[in-house]
């Protein structure tokens, strides 16, 4: 049975006539099947989805990147990485299942793929805690991330989560920190990291996976700090007001792009990713191959420098470089101070001789 969204009303009414037409054992009895009107109704059904998800506002968006059969993380894993070790554990406290990670093939290349799970049905998205991750997650994802590093096999992550967990015990535990951890761990690799926001990229936890060289979107997903929800609630007090908080938030791919936040947008089938999975899983497999063969020839030292100006450079046209695309030279005054007094030394002190000189001699007569 296919889920609809509110908007999507007109089309699940041409979807259940055009599948009324097709059986010739309709409720009516036997008849024969009119290939023309066939062929008229899937016309319009084409021309009504491309019209309504040419003109989708953030908050539809954000509807679609939170589809029940939107492909998740799991679907991704299956499909399109071959020999797939899932390892388990942060060898602290337990294992947490809101994330999968684990060793694997991608087109005879070996990489460790991590993705934030949110469950098909109801059963497994209370075993995986609806994709949120609690502390225990993110340090497994550190330990393997380390392991991967020293390995130098590059990391691919599928990010799809509301946010990190925030029950007492995941506090009790240190979530905070080990988002913070995640981050730092993640900045600080030799090799490279590639980010997909396949759904949800929510606050914390997706930035904990999300600090990456390349930071991809599916057409239809969103990434925020906070769910439009949470933000029209903190702002306006009244969770009703989420299409403002959504266009306010630019939490859209293609809003985030010209923000040069993202890195680039993978283009879904027409109607969402959910509408042709085979597709989806294509232009995912090319856009991962496109971005790991970026980085092949590069050393460790340019990889870290390529995510590090990445990050320095969002928010900034020159910043305080001429070169922008070397924003990793950035110094702070106190470092600019000491080039300085190194290279005129003598002068200052000489300066800094006479001033003393001149005031005890004021003060004497």
């Amino acid at each position: 049975m296919k889920n609809y969204l509110n908007f999507e009303s007109e089309i699940k009414d041409l979807e259940n006539e055009l599948e009324k037409l097709k059986d010739p054992f309709n409720q009516e009895g036997l008849s024969e099947v009119d290939t023309k009107k066939i062929s008229k109704t899937q016309e319009e059904l084409d021309e009504k989805i491309q019209n309504i998800y040419a003109n989708l506002d953030p908050w539809q968006i954000t509807l679609v990147a939170r589809h029940e059969d939107r492909p998740k993380s799991k679907f991704f894993i299956d499909n399109l990485f071959e020999d797939f070790i899932p390892l388990e554990g942060d060898r602290y406290y337990g294992e947490d299942k809101s994330v999968i990670t684990g060793f694997a093939k991608f087109n005879d290349q070996s990489v460790l793929v991590i993705g934030q799970e949110k469950g098909e049905n109801l059963e497994t998205r209370i075993e995986r805690n609806f994709g949120m991750m609690r502390p225990e997650g993110y340090r497994k994802t550190i330990r393997l991330m380390k392991l991967a590093d020293k390995f130098n096999i590059p990391i691919i992550t599928f990010v799809d989560t509301p946010g990190a967990y925030p029950g007492v015990g995941a506090e009790e535990r240190g979530q905070a920190e080990a988002i913070a951890k995640s981050i730092e761990c993640c900045m600080q690799l030799k090799v490279p990291n590639i980010a997909i926001v396949i759904g949800e990229g929510g606050s914390g936890g997706a930035i904990a996976l999300a600090s990456s060289n390349k930071v991809l979107m599916l057409e239809n997903a969103i990434y925020s700090v906070i769910s439009p929800e949470g933000c029209a609630t903190i702002l306006w007090r009244d969770p009703k007001k989420m299409l403002d908080a959504a266009k306010a938030m630019k939490l859209s791919a293609k809003d985030l792009l010209e923000l040069n936040i993202i890195d680039e947008i993978i283009s879904e089938p027409l109607g969402g990713a959910h509408r042709d999975k085979d597709l989806i899983l294509k232009n995912v497999e090319f856009s991962i191959s496109k971005n790991l063969d970026v980085f092949r020839e590069m050393t460790g030292e340019e990889i870290i420098n390529n995510r590090k100006n990445k990050f320095l450079k969002i928010g900034r046209s020159k910043g305080f470089v001429d070169n922008p695309e070397s924003l990793s030279a950035i110094q702070l005054p106190i470092t600019k101070f000491r080039e300085i007094f190194k290279s005129r030394k003598n002068i200052i002190l000489t300066i800094v001789s006479i001033i003393i000189v001149t005031f005890f001699l004021a003060l004497v007569l």
